[in-house]
C-alpha cells in the first residue's frame, strides 16, 4: 500500500445549480472544473453531460463536445464517461452510447446491466474488443456476486478488473460511513479488483481515508457530496480534491498513476 489515485465526479446525473451554485452543468463549466481539479491533483474525471434542459444525457455528440473541451484545458487528464441509466435509459440505449462514442474509459453498473443480460453480454464483448476500460459500479455484495458469476461464465472478460464501490445512496438519502466498505470488500475476496470508492455525504473524506489505508483509490466530488467534513458547504469540487489529496499525504501515501497493481485488501474496521 504505497499510493492512490483521485478522480473527480463533479456533477452526476441528478444534482443542479439548485443543489450548489458551483456545480458544473454546461460543457464550458465542466471543462473549467476539470482544469481546476486537475490543478488540485485529480488525475481523472468521471464525466456526466446534460441536455439543453439540464437533464442527464447519454448523447454521444454531447460527450464528444465535453471530451474535446476538457482535453483542450487539461490534456493529461484521464476521462471516463458514464453509462448511468438514471431512470431514463435502458441497456440497449446504454450500449448504443458506447458503440457511437467508443470512449477510452466508461463506468458500467452491474445493477443496471442485469435488467437485460443478453444485451449486457454484447456490451461487455464490444467494450473488450474496442479496448474500452470498463469500471464496474458495485452498490452491494449482491452486485459483487453477479460480477463474479459473469467472470466465471465468460460474460465479462476476466481482464476487466476495475471496480468502484458506492457507499451510501441518493434515495432514500443515506449517508455513507467507513464501515460500509467492509462487506463489499469481503464479498470481492479473491477477485483481485483494481478498486476505488465513492461516498455519499459529508463523511466522504472519512470513507476515503479508510479506503486509502486499505490500498484503494478514491472518487471525490459534487456527484456524491457537496459538503466539508463539518457539514458546511464546500466551495467547489477542487476544494474537495485538495482535501482528499492532503489527507492521503498525511497517511504517508503518494498519488500513483491509474491502472496500478491489483491488490487484496487486509480487511479491518476503520480507526
Amino acid at each position: 500500500m504505497t499510493g492512490f489515485t483521485v478522480t473527480v465526479a463533479p456533477n452526476g446525473a441528478h444534482r443542479t445549480k439548485a443543489s450548489h451554485p458551483a456545480l458544473p452543468m454546461t460543457t464550458g463549466e465542466i471543462a473549467d472544473t476539470a482544469r481546476a481539479c486537475f490543478k488540485a491533483g485529480a488525475t481523472g474525471i468521471h464525466l456526466h453531460v446534460r441536455d439543453a434542459a439540464g437533464q442527464h444525457s447519454l448523447d454521444a455528440g454531447r460527450y464528444r463536445d465535453a471530451i474535446g473541451a476538457i482535453t483542450a484545458l487539461a490534456p493529461a487528464m484521464k476521462i471516463q464517461v458514464t453509462t448511468e441509466a438514471a431512470g431514463i435509459y435502458n441497456v440497449a440505449e446504454q450500449f448504443a452510447c458506447l458503440q457511437q462514442l467508443v470512449p477510452k474509459a466508461a463506468s458500467v453498473s452491474i445493477r443496471e446491466m442485469v435488467r437485460d443480460p443478453q444485451t449486457a453480454a454484447r456490451l461487455y464483448a464490444f467494450a473488450a474488443e474496442a479496448g474500452i476500460e470498463v469500471q464496474h459500479i458495485l452498490y452491494s455484495p449482491k452486485d459483487v456476486a453477479q460480477l463474479r458469476a459473469w467472470f466465471d461464465d465468460g460474460t465479462i472478460d476476466t481482464q476487466m478488473r476495475s471496480a468502484i464501490y458506492v457507499l451510501g445512496q441518493y434515495a432514500p438519502p443515506t449517508l455513507a460511513t467507513p464501515v460500509d466498505l467492509i462487506p463489499l470488500l469481503a464479498a470481492a475476496k479473491g477477485l483481485h479488483l483494481d478498486w476505488s470508492i465513492c461516498a455519499f455525504g459529508h463523511h466522504e473524506l472519512a470513507c476515503a481515508a479508510h479506503a486509502q489505508k486499505l490500498g484503494g483509490s478514491i472518487r471525490i466530488g459534487f456527484e456524491n457530496n457537496l459538503e466539508l467534513p463539518d457539514g458546511t458547504p464546500a466551495r467547489d469540487n477542487a476544494q474537495l480534491i485538495s482535501l482528499a489529496i492532503a489527507q492521503g499525504n498525511s497517511l504517508g501515501l503518494n498519488q500513483t498513476q491509474p491502472n496500478g497493481d491489483r491488490h487484496e485488501p487486509h480487511l479491518s474496521a476503520p480507526q
